[in-house]
């Protein structure tokens, strides 16, 4: 397929749910074509150990997970552009997504960009990714049983992971006029 025919579907993102998609379109004979970006792999890609997936019974590095995803949808014919995309324009059919000069059209786009987690900026926190900081408590809390545990963030997100980790943790220390009363 060239770059000016009319796909069936393109994907815009390359994470787990970018690679599903391909992965089901490419089943259906869609001949998806997946711009997956540069950052592809999504969150996953700063992930250790997931052990929380179904079929990998030792557990999988995030990375190899998503290599594992991406190689199982090219296999079914899933085409990928790894670049990142410019401009879209969905005001008719067919859709166009744009990758700097070059145009893809297509009948239907899924959009699977996900989210990516926001860092501090402190100068050890790549440093102990992994070993102590984490992004996801659902997919790392169980790595810190009994141990005193922070979330920094705020809003919804911050809470639902907050509760989450109350099953795993220990209580945070009382402070009473700065200093220790309890653990």
């Amino acid at each position: 397929m060239t770059q000016n025919d009319v796909r069936h579907v393109i994907i815009i993102g390359g994470g787990p749910a970018g690679y599903t998609a391909a992965l089901y379109a490419a089943r259906a004979n869609l001949s998806p074509l997946v711009i997956e970006g540069f950052n592809w792999g999504g969150q996953l890609m700063i992930t250790s150990d997931v052990e929380n997936y179904p079929g990998y019974t030792d557990g999988v590095m995030g990375p190899e997970m998503m290599a594992d995803f991406r190689r199982q949808a090219e296999r079914f014919g899933a085409e990928f552009v790894t670049d990142d995309v410019t401009k879209v324009d969905f005001s008719e059919r067919p859709h166009r997504v744009y990758v700097g000069d070059d145009e893809y059209r297509s009948e239907t786009v899924i959009v699977a960009t996900g989210a990516s987690a926001r860092q501090l900026g402190l100068p050890s926190e790549q440093r102990l990714q992994g070993r102590g900081v984490s992004y996801c408590a659902t997919c790392d809390a169980a790595f810190f049983p009994g141990k005193h545990v922070v979330v920094v963030g705020g809003g919804d997100s911050a809470m639902e992971e907050a509760t989450f980790l109350t099953r795993f943790g220990r209580e945070a220390p009382r402070r009473r006029h700065g200093r220790d009363v309890g653990a």
